[in-house]
């Protein structure tokens, strides 16, 4: 039973949920029958029938609508005496400023990605408001505690990079199957349904000047009289038939590789392409028509089916012709979402296709959507853990009782025979750039990096700000906001263009840079060391950050796999996994961010002594440019020196 002071910090408290996902849902529930009476909740996204098997406030009833409105709805069913405000909303609009953060007593997360995660904490840091962090892949999650001052922020600990690989892997010599998912993904589909204007390595020419006028002119332009097969076909033959052709020309590639094999359409369909029976035609005008399938259309209805090479080629081509007919609007705006059944369908035999010439392992449309998608799927109960974990930390941080509080990792197999392992929270890092307010530093070619390459590639990407201000001493270069005139805007879209050392206020060796998010109330100082060249592999961007430790990616096998809590070394080395929640959650490799000995400090063992944090760092990636597999994921992984009696406090094993 609570006490009568618990009880009253809980009704008077006024609560911020962020995410009404697979963790929302169970949090929701989990705070109205613990007597929360004042709860907002904020969620964009609207309910998906792969919802429906672990968030269990939406019923079938419901997709298609709001997740936030349909779970105050479900929840006020048994608790009518509470008060929900939901927000159908982006955590990242301007309506959630800091001032919108300065009336809670707490925040809880929920959400599935590392960017808004990054803003709510920034949000919290400066509205000196306490967060409690969460998230969970299959049967691991975790719980931290994040108190201005007290703790170490959300980013006070580096987290890795997107997963990559080559674009000259993807394109040329790929051996693994998510290497032709990769290409189906981000290259075939892209080139398709998204941006035309794009760069893209597909409309491959040969050198020879015999070579047939089809090749000559972009063969992905669709012709006046094209009907959908037609054109199809014409994609068909060119990628998975002259462009190996093209590729099979370089007999220097192939000493030491298994030569692909050139597929055109004829060999697979030697009676010619065989229709499909109609069913997408069928489709009335009032349906949804992004529900339609290929694979109903040619009744493959078991996603755990391998196909063949002639049926992936069928569903390719239904596929096509489904987006030509049905969706031909959105073509030109698309981006691959996993939730998207035609678009899975349409990646997955393109990526079979291709593993097929190039003699690799076919895979089934489940197995393709895991790693199209980076799916780790949810598991129900460990969302229900992690909701009841996030509520007891939140009452103590509303009971001032931070010294209580504790970072909690569920683990997937029990280790001391206890499956959740509790650690005291750590102090600030002094070297965090965030809550520290470190300076940054950064060496750049001033003489032929643009601010565009700056804002894109370190403001945006890598301090993920949302609406930087961007100034040299009192002198501003850029700026974005909806308050601007157009001769500002103007103003500032040219500088974009311009290399930093012929700005207005030249940026040169030396200048130090002061760049600002206003809705975040977060500003950090970034000095510029002038650099001239910069290693093509090891450094796509041509500018290094300093100051900013991001761990590194790896590239693993497309069996992707989490890390259970089990030592990763002799040394008695522990790791933790945190990843994301929602609908079949995203996961990240496990190269992880590592932490010195005694880097880390409990509350309780804070003393003058200085101490350091270390970042594994690995890479080696062929070409200049890096084709990412995932958007943001986030792992931390803790390491603990030799100490016994340290360790005893600190390690999770």
């Amino acid at each position: 039973m609570a006490s009568e002071q618990q009880s009253q910090s809980i009704k008077s408290s006024k609560v911020l949920v962020v995410g009404a996902g697979g963790i929302g849902c169970e949090l929701l529930k989990t705070l109205a029958l613990s007597g929360f009476q004042d709860i907002h909740i904020i969620d964009m996204d609207t309910i998906e029938v792969s919802n429906l098997n672990r968030q269990f406030l939406f019923r079938k009833s419901h997709v298609g609508q709001s997740k936030a409105k349909v779970a105050r709805d479900a929840v006020l069913r048994f608790r009518p005496q509470i008060n929900i405000t939901p927000y159908h909303a982006n955590v990242k609009d301007p309506d959630f400023n800091v001032d919108f953060f300065k009336q809670f007593n707490v925040v809880l997360n929920g959400l599935d990605n590392l960017d808004a995660r990054r803003h709510v904490n920034r949000l919290c840091l400066a509205a000196d408001v306490p967060l409690v962090e969460s998230g969970t892949t299959g049967f691991l999650g975790q719980v931290t505690v994040h108190i201005k001052g007290k703790t170490e922020c959300y980013e006070c600990q580096p987290k890795p990079t997107p997963k990559s690989y080559p674009v000259c892997t993807i394109t040329s010599t790929p051996s693994k199957f998510v290497h032709c998912i990769v290409w189906a993904k981000e290259l075939l589909f892209a080139k398709l349904f998204g941006d035309k204007t794009q760069e893209n390595d597909l409309n491959v020419r040969s050198n020879d000047a015999s070579s047939s006028s089809e090749h000559a002119e972009d063969v992905f332009e669709r012709r006046e009289g094209d009907d959908p097969e037609q054109y199809g076909r014409r994609i068909y033959d060119h990628v998975f038939g002259y462009n190996i052709e093209v590729a099979l020309s370089n007999e220097e590639t192939w000493k030491n590789r298994n030569r692909p094999r050139p597929i055109y359409s004829k060999d697979v369909f030697p009676n010619g392409f065989i229709q499909s029976n109609g069913n997408a035609d069928k489709v009335s005008d009032t349906e949804n028509p992004s529900s339609v399938s290929a694979t109903a259309s040619l009744s493959l209805k078991n996603p755990q089916d391998i196909w063949s090479l002639s049926e992936n080629s069928k569903i390719l081509l239904e596929a096509l012709k489904i987006f030509l007919g049905k969706r031909d609007k959105e073509i030109g705006n698309l981006i691959f979402d996993k939730d998207d059944q035609l678009a899975v369908e349409f990646v997955t035999a393109a990526a079979n296709i291709r593993a097929s010439s190039f003699g690799i392992p076919l895979h089934s449309l489940f197995e393709a959507k895991g790693i199209a998608g980076n799916i780790v799927h949810a598991v129900a109960t460990t969302n229900a853990i992690i909701a009841g974990l996030i509520v007891i930390e939140a009452i103590k941080v509303l009971q001032s009782n931070s010294n209580n509080c504790r970072m909690t990792y569920c683990l997937e197999h029990p280790s001391r025979k206890m499956l959740l392992m509790p650690v005291e929270p750590f102090e600030p890092n002094k070297s965090c750039y965030v809550c520290s307010e470190t300076p940054l530093s950064l060496e750049v070619n001033t003489n032929s990096s643009k601010l565009r390459d700056f804002v894109e590639k370190i403001v945006k990407n890598k301090l993920g700000m949302c609406f930087p201000l961007i100034m040299h001493g009192s002198a501003l270069l850029y700026e974005v906001g909806d308050d601007l005139d157009q001769a500002m805007v103007a103003n500032y879209t040219a500088n974009l263009d311009k290399v930093l050392a012929e700005l207005p206020s030249p940026v040169t060796s030396g200048t130090v840079l002061t760049v600002e998010d206003l809705q975040q109330e977060f500003t950090c100082n970034i000095n510029i060391k002038h650099r001239d060249e910069f290693d093509d592999e090891k450094e796509p961007d041509g500018m290094v950050l300093s100051g900013w430790t991001q761990a590194p990616s790896k590239e693993k096998d497309d069996s992707v796999a989490v890390s259970n809590g089990a030592s990763t070394s002799s040394a008695s080395q522990s790791t933790v996994v945190e990843a994301e929640d929602d609908d079949d959650v995203e996961i990240v490799p496990t190269e992880l961010a590592f932490v010195s000995a005694g880097a880390k400090r409990k509350l309780s063992e804070i003393s003058n002594s200085n101490s350091s944090a270390h970042s594994s760092v690995g890479d080696g990636y062929c070409g200049k440019k890096k084709i990412e597999v995932v958007d943001e994921e986030d792992v931390v992984v803790m390491l603990t020196d030799g100490n016994s009696d340290v360790s005893k406090k600190k390690r999770l094993q």
